[in-house]
């Protein structure tokens, strides 16, 4: 392919004398700030990020929800970093099948992997796969026009209930876009399909429901502030589960944020209308209960109609931590047409890792690959993570950053001690484009991307929109156009 070649004459034949050659897998934050740390404690470094989709920025692009545009100003630090003239975007290219994590250590002095967890928790209960349940991550990538869900059509027309499982902030979000009035949607980058479907969405009562108490939540007082601030919304908390023991009261004093959540919650139970008004729309806040089995409809077969939970007791002592939730054996009924389940985020292993399938994770030491989950095992060379494939799916965009400073700074200690193992002269780049070309995969650059983001916008502002976010197919077909090499 005559693209590869031009591309490598025009744009890269300056880096070709840089000696210490890193691929970073994955575009999300973890990604972009260990570049942006490499870059800095590394002056001889060439680092390419590749991602499997055509769109950097990861989950700033596809998992913060569509009304928090402030969080995703993170994007204007990472396109600085693709600026750099030692760094380079590769879109389309998805480790395992464009190319293997083997190749790229061959052709790379380092490859940190930080591409994050792509995948769901299971419940392992009755009914899982009944239509109508799906993972808060779909429903997440679907309103923000990720390709993989694109098509997802969750059903908002034939229910008025929906069970959201979990308090998390990622349940938070999700309840929120089920609850918020359209129209305010409507000047979000929200996916053009999702706010179609939400303008015609029958859901009006929304489940929260959380296996331990009002003091457990695990959502941030910042989230829950939002969704209790939608206009003409009846919160319903029952009064009896605002009712805290010794043992809360013990955790909430070494957490300040539960406190914080708690009384949030107790005053929005407190100033709420015993029963909502005809039409008004509601958010139940449901404690002490965890999902037996999803129950089938009798009228749409292979649907669900509702969730059989159990109730729940929390048990542990003062000082041994968090307290844990048990079944009491006695379990009642909630009908809805829509679970979403968040419960949690996985990663998922390609050829030739180690993963810990228990914790979901690569194992490491502070980034460093191990050869097996037992810490006494020796570190794999030049192989390291980041992110969430490196602690799980935990922390907020900014705890990408301090666990960027230790995986580079991991980097750096063995660069030191181990010079001779990274001082080999590998192709790096060229390898890369060159494996690509051969096997044919169409890459998309940074300089692709500022156009088709151009794009975006421009068909955003036809519509009031900050952008209207464009398919893989609508972006491959467009890159034809755009590239300046073809």
């Amino acid at each position: 392919m005559a693209i590869f070649g031009a591309m490598i004459g025009r744009t890269f034949s300056s880096a070709t004398t840089r000696s210490l050659r890193v691929c970073v897998v994955g575009s999300g934050p973890a990604g972009f700030y260990t570049a942006e740390k490499m870059l800095k404690a590394h002056e001889e470094a060439e680092i390419d990020i590749i991602d499997r989709l055509p769109t950097p920025f990861g989950l700033v692009r596809s998992g913060v929800a569509p009304d928090h545009p402030e969080t995703k100003i993170v994007i204007n630090q990472f396109s600085r970093v693709a600026h750099n003239e030692r760094c380079s975007f590769f879109g389309n290219v998805s480790l395992g099948s464009s190319i293997s994590l083997s190749e790229l250590r061959q052709i790379y002095n380092v490859v940190v992997l930080a591409y994050g967890a792509e995948s769901d928790r299971v419940l392992g209960i009755p009914g899982e796969d009944l239509r109508g349940v799906h993972s808060a991550r779909e429903f997440v990538w679907w309103y923000n026009g990720h390709p993989d869900f694109s098509q997802l059509a969750p059903d908002l027309k034939n229910t008025d209930t929906a069970i959201v499982l979990g308090q998390g902030n990622v349940a938070l979000d999700v309840a929120r876009i089920l609850l918020r009035p359209p129209a305010e949607l409507a000047t979000t980058d929200i996916a053009s399909h999702a706010l179609a479907a939400l303008r015609k969405s029958s859901i009006r009562k929304v489940y929260l429901v959380g296996r331990r108490g009002p003091a457990q939540a695990a959502c941030t007082a910042k989230e829950l502030r939002e969704i209790l601030a939608i206009k003409d919304l009846h919160i319903n908390i029952n009064h009896v589960h605002l009712q805290i023991t010794s043992m809360d009261e013990e955790e909430m004093k070494n957490n300040r944020i539960r406190r914080r959540v708690y009384d949030l919650l107790s005053k929005a139970s407190s100033s709420s209308q015993t029963h909502p008004s005809s039409g008004q729309p509601e958010l139940h806040f449901t404690f002490f209960q965890k999902p037996d089995k999803f129950l089938e409809s009798n009228d749409q077969s292979g649907h669900v109609a509702g969730v059989n939970f159990e109730k729940t007791t929390l048990k542990g002592s003062v000082g041994s931590g968090n307290q844990i939730a048990a079944g009491i054996g006695q379990y009642e009924d909630l009908k809805c047409g829509l679970v979403l389940k968040s419960i949690g985020y996985k990663s998922i292993p390609v050829d030739g890792l180690p993963f810990d399938y228990s914790k979901g994770i690569v194992p490491n030491i502070r980034g460093r690959v191990l050869s097996s989950s037992d810490v006494d095992q020796p570190v794999e060379d030049g192989l390291y993570v980041c992110g969430w494939l490196k602690r799980g799916p935990t922390g907020i965009i900014a705890t990408n950053l301090y666990d960027a400073e230790e995986t580079v700074s991991c980097i750096s200690e063995d660069i030191k001690k181990k010079h001779h193992e990274f001082a080999s002269i590998k192709p790096g780049r060229e390898g890369l484009l060159q494996i690509l070309e051969n096997r044919n995969i169409e890459v998309v650059t940074f300089n692709d991307w500022e156009k088709i983001d151009s794009e975006e916008k421009r068909l955003g502002i036809l519509s009031g929109k900050p952008r209207e976010k464009l398919t893989n197919d609508d972006i491959m077909r467009i890159r034809l156009f755009i590239s300046p090499w073809v």
